[in-house]
C-alpha cells in the first residue's frame, strides 16, 4: 500500500488503515484518528520520553516526531500489536522483576526491546540495554527493574545463563511469578503510591485508561494557549494550530539555587551548607482528565504515579467546566510545558549551621514546611521567604523533610568526630509513617536495608524501593530546573531536567526484612536515607546538584 491522493494508506498492527494526510504526526493519527490509546504522550511533541515509540517496519520509532505520512505504504506495530508470545514473554518478565508500577512508560520501552530482539540485538549485555534505554524516561521503576525484566525476557528456557555482572544485570532470584498474590502486590503499591495502583499484564503493554483515555466518541480536545485562554478542536494537533502552542526549550543558563546560604554570625562560620535548587518532579503522564457534562471528571491519577505531584491537579475542574460550557465531553490536555510551570515542585531552601545545630534554615513559603524543619532541627531558626516561581508543595515524595535529614546526617557525622570527607556513608532513619531504610553509598554502588512492616510482595517493594533510590540520588547528583529571578522557568524539555540515565545510574542492592508488623509506605524513608548518604559520600558540598 502506499500514498494516494490526499490520504495515506498504511497498516497498523496487521490491520489496513487510510487516514486524511494532513501533516498531523503518527502519534496524532494513532490515538485520535484511529483511537488506539496503548500508545501513550509524555511529551508531544518533544521526542525526549519514549512513552509514544511504536514499531515502523520492525525498526523503533518515537511516534510524537514522525510524520505519519512517512508512514505510507510501511507496517506499524504497537504494543497491542506485538506477537502473542511477545506480549506474554515481555509482561511476564516485567512483573517478575517488577518493572512496572505506574505502567505509563512501559509500552514504549516493550516495543523498543521487541524492535531490537527482532533485529538480533543481545539484550541481555548491559550497554545494549543502557543504549536502548537512552530513549526514554521511567520516573518510576530506577531503570534497574527494566535491565533486569530484559535479561529475563531475552534468556532462553529453560535455565537464564549466569551473566558477566560487570557488563548485564542479572534478573533477581524472585520466584515464579505464578506463586505471587496479585492483591497482595497491588496493596503493598497503593500504599507507596496513595492511591489504587495495580501491576498486571494490562500496565504493562498499556493496556489501563489514564487520565485522558476512556473517553466517548466524539470528544473535543482542549489545550490551554501561551496567554492561559482554552482551545478546543476535534484533535490534538488542531488544538495546538489554534492555540499557536510553542514548544518549550532547554536554555543555556546554568542553574542556581534561588535562595542564598544566609551569612553566619560574625566571626563564625557555618560548620554544614546547603542550598538547593529549583527541581521538576518529572512524572510522565502530564496532567490529563476528561469530562462529560454534569458528570465528574476522570481520575487525572489513575494508575497511581506522580509522587504526589497531582495531589491537587486542577485539571478536573478544569475538564468539568469546559463541558458545562461547551455542553459536550471534553478532555484537557496539559502539555509536558504547562505542567513545567503549573506542576508543584520541592521548595527550595538554603540552610546554615552550627555543629550544635544551632544557625538559619530560609525556605519558600510553603504551608507546613517550617513544622518539618523544626521537628526535625529544633534548635535552627526557621525564615520563610516569598520566592517568585512555580507553585511548591509538601505533597512531593519527601518534600522539605529528606533535606532536613540530610542536614541532620551531617551535623551527626560532625558530633561523632566524624570530617565531611568520606566516599562511603551509611545513614539510617525511620520515616514518620515508621519505616525504617539504611543506605549506604560508596563507589561500589548502593546498598539498602529496609524495614516497612509486612512486605506484602517483595517483587513490588522491592521495585518501590529501587525507584525511589534512582530518585534520591539523581536529585541530589545531577537535577535541576533554571529558573529566572523573576520566576520564569527556562528549561521545559524532559532532558533539560537532569534525570540519571539507566548508563549513569549505579547498582542498588536492596534486602527486605520479614515482618508481621502492619505494612507502611517505605518511599519517603527510603528516599531521605538514599539522599542523605549520598550527598555525605560526596562530601556535603554546599549546594544541590552536586554534579558528582
Amino acid at each position: 500500500m502506499a500514498q494516494t491522493g490526499e490520504s495515506l494508506q498504511f497498516t497498523v498492527d496487521g490491520r489496513a488503515v487510510e487516514v486524511p494526510d494532513d501533516g498531523d504526526t503518527l502519534l496524532g493519527v494513532l490515538r485520535d484518528r484511529l483511537g488506539i490509546e496503548t500508545v501513550l504522550d509524555g511529551c508531544s511533541p518533544q521526542g525526549q520520553c519514549g512513552c509514544c515509540t511504536v514499531l515502523v517496519d520492525d525498526a523503533p520509532r518515537v511516534a510524537c516526531v514522525t510524520p505519519a505520512r512517512r508512514v505510507a505504504g510501511r507496517h506499524v506495530t504497537t504494543a497491542a500489536g506485538l506477537s502473542p508470545d511477545e506480549q506474554q514473554r515481555w509482561s511476564d518478565a516485567f512483573l517478575a522483576c517488577g518493572a512496572t508500577q505506574c505502567g505509563f512508560c512501559t509500552p514504549g520501552i516493550v516495543c523498543r526491546f521487541v524492535g531490537h530482539e527482532r533485529r538480533g540485538a543481545d539484550l541481555t549485555d548491559r550497554a545494549t540495554v543502557d543504549k536502548a534505554l537512552a530513549a526514554h524516561l521511567c520516573r518510576c521503576t530506577g531503570w534497574q527493574t527494566i535491565r533486569e525484566a530484559a535479561t529475563h525476557a531475552a534468556s532462553p528456557p529453560p535455565q537464564a545463563p549466569v551473566p558477566d555482572a560487570t557488563t548485564t544485570d542479572a534478573a533477581p532470584s524472585l520466584g515464579d511469578r505464578a506463586e505471587r498474590d496479585p492483591d497482595a502486590a497491588a496493596r503493598r503499591a497503593s500504599i507507596e503510591t496513595g492511591g489504587p495502583q495495580r501491576s498486571v499484564p494490562a500496565s504493562v503493554l498499556g493496556r489501563f485508561d489514564f487520565g485522558a483515555d476512556g473517553a466517548p466518541p466524539g470528544t473535543i480536545t482542549a489545550i490551554a494557549g501561551p496567554t492561559g485562554d482554552w482551545h478546543a478542536a476535534g484533535s490534538l494537533t488542531e488544538a495546538r494550530r489554534q492555540a499557536g502552542k510553542v514548544q518549550g526549550r532547554r536554555t543555556t543558563l546554568e542553574p542556581t539555587p534561588p535562595i542564598q546560604i544566609p551569612e553566619p554570625p560574625p566571626g563564625t562560620q557555618w560548620d554544614v551548607q546547603l542550598a538547593t535548587c529549583w527541581t521538576e518532579p518529572a512524572y510522565l503522564e502530564t496532567d490529563a482528565a476528561w469530562c462529560s457534562p454534569g458528570g465528574n471528571p476522570s481520575d487525572p491519577l489513575a494508575n497511581g504515579g506522580a509522587f504526589g505531584g497531582k495531589a491537587e491537579s486542577p485539571v478536573g475542574e478544569e475538564a468539568r467546566q469546559l463541558a458545562t460550557n461547551l455542553d459536550q465531553p471534553v478532555r484537557v490536555l496539559w502539555s509536558r510545558e504547562d505542567t513545567v510551570r503549573r506542576g508543584p515542585k520541592r521548595p527550595p531552601l538554603a540552610a546554615g549551621l552550627q555543629t550544635d545545630g544551632t544557625g538559619i534554615i530560609q525556605i519558600a513559603r510553603t504551608p507546613g514546611a517550617t513544622e518539618v524543619l523544626q521537628a526535625v532541627l529544633p534548635h535552627a531558626d526557621i525564615v520563610e521567604v516569598d520566592l517568585p516561581g512555580p507553585p511548591t508543595s509538601m505533597d512531593l515524595r519527601a518534600a522539605v523533610w529528606a533535606e532536613a535529614q540530610m542536614l541532620a546526617a551531617a551535623l551527626n557525622q560532625l558530633r561523632t568526630g566524624d570530617s565531611l570527607e568520606a566516599t562511603t556513608a551509611t545513614v539510617e532513619l525511620t520515616s514518620p509513617e515508621g519505616a525504617t531504610a539504611s543506605a549506604t553509598v560508596s563507589p561500589d554502588g548502593i546498598e539498602l536495608h529496609i524495614d516497612a512492616g509486612n512486605p506484602l510482595d517483595e517483587v513490588t517493594l522491592r521495585s518501590y524501593a529501587i525507584g525511589a533510590t534512582h530518585m534520591a540520588w539523581s536529585w541530589v547528583t545531577s537535577e535541576s530546573l533554571t529558573v529566572e529571578a523573576n520566576g520564569e522557568i527556562q528549561d521545559l524539555t524532559i532532558r533539560s531536567f537532569g534525570i540519571a540515565r539507566s548508563a549513569d545510574t549505579p547498582h542498588i542492592d536492596v534486602t527486605i526484612k520479614s515482618s508481621q508488623h502492619p505494612p507502611v509506605q517505605a518511599g519517603n524513608a527510603v528516599f531521605a536515607a538514599v539522599a542523605a548518604a549520598t550527598w555525605l559520600s560526596q562530601g556535603a558540598p554546599p549546594r544541590l546538584p552536586t554534579g558528582n
